[in-house]
């Protein structure tokens, strides 16, 4: 498939990003990440290994575009961590399944 990041196209596989990323150890993710086998990559680690780039050079947006199109699993900052309650209340309803009372 072929995809633009940075202002450069690259012409990528599913299994050309597989072999690529073979033996690299994932970061701690803290924002968007991407699946890949059975690890978590965050998205600017795997940009930056399959296009050879700097971090800076191109966005987070740009790589999930392209690893999803490839059909990779990803994961955005909404999607990657539940809001929690504030209030004792509200996580006790929370864990027992109830809809929290408005106040």
């Amino acid at each position: 498939m072929r995809c633009v990041i940075a202002r450069f196209p690259f012409d990528l596989t599913k299994s050309g990003v597989l072999e690529s990323m073979k033996g690299v150890k994932p970061e701690p993710v803290t924002g968007e990440s991407v699946i890949i086998g059975r690890r978590h990559y965050p998205v600017k680690q795997v940009g930056q290994v399959i296009t050879r780039q700097d971090r800076r050079d191109f966005s987070a947006g740009e790589v999930l575009r392209a690893m999803s199109r490839l059909g990779f699993t990803c994961r955005t900052l909404s999607d990657a961590a539940p809001a929690r309650p504030d209030s004792p209340f509200l996580r006790a309803s929370a864990m027992l399944g109830g809809a929290p009372a408005s106040v």
